[in-house]
């Protein structure tokens, strides 16, 4: 997969592209990603890239010209284009397995007051991880091309993805490691007796009431 990223702040994505299990994804080849200053297609002085709001109003609007440009130096026929805004439509784990299956998506950060409402027409999808408001998309940007990288093929253990939170509507059950007993904390004994079938029920009634305390939502 290809993961074009158009920021006005690219440094941003340093801890994206070099750490961990992303980094290691890159190195296999398992993904291909690209940080493009979107400063670098403004002809104005300075590398101007917004403007005041027609109507009046507070802050500044990014512009269209520079961003049309920058999304047209990285756009090919199989690209998605994809818009971080709170006014997106809320990003869920489904959104991620269906992004994942895609050839190559472009990720458009916003920043300042927001875009140029028609820049949306070179957009298809704007997506929004939550009903908060961020100082700009670098970090919701991060979020999804992090949570669609995972599921890319040999990025990780297909066993971990199995058993995961949101599977089947469920957050995850909680998991322990060793010691068995830490300031008198104990793990519980039905996952040290050796019965899997026990363990799979333990686990399974431990999804529903931590869904039904923290995401009772995930349960209508």
């Amino acid at each position: 997969m290809k993961i074009d990223i158009l920021t006005l702040f690219p440094s941003m994505f340093s801890a994206l592209t070099e750490e961990s299990i992303i980094a290691r994804a890159t190195k296999k080849g398992l993904v291909d990603i690209k940080i493009t200053n979107i400063r670098d297609f403004s002809t104005l002085n300075n590398n101007q890239v917004d403007d005041t709001p027609y109507g009046g109003g507070a802050g500044m609007v990014i512009m269209c010209d520079p961003v049309f440009k920058a999304v047209e130096s990285v756009r090919t026929s199989n690209s998605k284009v994809i818009m971080l805004s709170p006014s997106g439509k809320i990003y869920k784990e489904t959104t991620a397995l269906r992004l994942s299956k895609e050839k190559h998506i472009i990720l458009l950060c916003g920043h300042y007051e927001g875009f140029d409402e028609r820049i949306k027409s070179i957009v298809d999808e704007v997506i929004s991880i939550g009903d908060y408001v961020l100082t700009g998309g670098e970090i919701p940007a991060m979020a999804v091309a992090d949570s669609i990288i995972r599921l890319i093929p040999g990025v990780i253990n297909s066993e971990s993805l199995r058993s995961e939170s949101f599977e089947d509507n469920l957050l995850d059950y909680p998991v322990y490691t060793k010691p068995r007993e830490y300031n008198g904390l104990l793990v519980p004994d039905v996952l040290l007796n050796g019965d899997h079938k026990k363990i799979d029920e333990y686990r399974n009634k431990e999804r529903i009431r931590i869904t039904k305390e923290n995401r009772p939502d995930l349960l209508k």
